[in-house]
């Protein structure tokens, strides 16, 4: 009988929001998904989608198929996953692949972006226009609202147009998780639609587009910011994609487009914001394991560190091009070694591996320098320790240049459940 009870409180009071994971990678969408699951929302991830072209070894795959194993999980081109394949869902999340933004025009038949990559953008349309999706959040570089540099900002207008046109209000925000207290210096833009007639949009059609950007929208409830007298600029979208595509941004040396937006209704609503933060921060120096615990291999010998040195360090010297033409080649110094008592720089997807690099990361403890383990690295992300165990340690470094901070997702997703739950 209090089995009956507990699955009839269950069925009456738990909201569950059914999750599609695309280009999931290891699973950083999913951990903060499910971190954030609780007694009035469950999440629940109902199909997941990772493939990497042009390798026969689907090592991230395999690792998220080892951690949440194989059910509803497709290692299958995108491009050839059908519709009916997808399951239905009321939320499509996914961190979409980022190359390939810098050559963009209409298509005569797809309307897509041309790239070896940059076209997967083609494949979420088609997915949230197929299953009538409701909510969708997106993450990529931040580069992207200002892409190509010819053109500035005409990439992510291509993106909110479409998503306009198929009657989403969207959010944008870029984010510094180390501004939200969160380990590493890691700057990315998250994409929020929601469809007319969701929840939230009934919810949200009351506030004007200034309150979304500023106290109401699901990116400012998760993500506070400073008060600030910086101005909203508006502009709307032209009708026509192509228009937008051959024209968007070319009269622009700086993009249009701040680090928070709001679109409605094909008109864009954009702002800087200040993030505002007073909570615990976690510095480099918290997520070390100990010493007794780091592998030889990670400590640099001695004989190394000049070439370490001179890679980190700043440069003005003469140097030849592949054509035989002399140029003076200029770069600026790095933090050598990487500060302890700050968050971490970026990590990149070349971080593994002992050869001397001018972006690996190097610590000091005590008289000796050394890379950061594949754990550490998971820790700058928020992972799980161990996550990307079954991987070698240089795919694991790859695997974390390529992953999102985990905490992000977390907190937006705690916001997005209080707002869907309650009525």
């Amino acid at each position: 009988m209090e089995k009956i009870r507990l699955f009839v409180w269950y069925n009456l009071y738990m909201k569950k929001i059914k999750v599609v994971e695309l280009f999931a990678g290891v699973g950083g969408f999913r951990l903060g998904f499910e971190k954030s699951s609780n007694k009035k929302c469950n999440y629940d991830i109902v199909w997941s989608n990772q493939w990497e072209p042009s390798t026969k070894i689907q090592h991230a795959s395999d690792v998220y198929i080892k951690k949440f194993g194989k059910k509803n999980h497709s290692n299958k081109d995108i491009t050839k996953v059908c519709n009916t394949e997808i399951p239905k869902h009321d939320l499509l999340v996914g961190g979409f692949p980022c190359q390939d933004y810098s050559v963009a025009k209409i298509l005569s038949q797809s309307k897509g972006i041309v790239g070896n990559k940059g076209v997967l953008w083609w494949e979420i349309h088609r997915i949230i226009k197929a299953k009538k999706t409701k909510y969708i959040l997106l993450e990529n570089v931040d580069r992207i609202i200002k892409s190509p540099a010819n053109q500035r900002g005409r990439d992510f207008a291509i993106i909110l147009k479409t998503l306009s046109d198929l009657k989403y209000n969207v959010e944008w925000r870029v984010v510094d998780a180390s501004e939200y207290g969160m380990p590493q210096r890691r700057k990315r833009v998250f994409i929020f639609g929601y469809k007319e007639k969701s929840i939230l949009h009934k919810k949200q059609s009351k506030f004007s587009p200034e309150n979304i950007i500023f106290k109401k929208g699901i990116f400012a409830k998760s993500f506070p910011i400073s008060k600030n007298d910086n101005k909203i600029k508006e502009i709307h979208l032209d009708k026509s994609l192509t228009k937008i595509s051959n024209t968007f941004g070319k009269k622009n040396k700086v993009s249009f487009f701040e680090n928070a937006g709001f679109v409605k209704n094909g008109k864009i609503f954009t702002t800087k914001i200040i993030p505002s933060y007073k909570g615990r921060k976690i510095l480099l120096k918290d997520i070390l394991q100990k010493e007794k615990d780091i592998p030889k291999s990670f400590y640099i010998k001695k004989e190394d560190l000049k070439k370490w040195k001179y890679l980190k360090g700043s440069k003005r010297e003469e140097r030849v091009s592949k054509n035989g033409k002399k140029f003076i080649y200029c770069e600026g110094s790095m933090s050598f070694p990487d500060n302890l008592s700050k968050a971490s720089r970026t990590i990149v997807t070349a971080e593994g591996g002992s050869s001397a690099s001018r972006f690996k990361h190097i610590i000091k403890i005590k008289d000796k320098y050394r890379r950061l383990t594949p754990i550490e690295l998971e820790r700058l992300c928020m992972f799980p320790d161990n996550h990307t165990a079954e991987a070698s340690d240089t795919k694991r470094a790859f695997f974390m240049g390529n992953a999102l901070v985990v905490g992000i997702v977390e907190k937006f997703a705690l916001q997005f459940g209080k707002e869907y739950v309650r009525k």
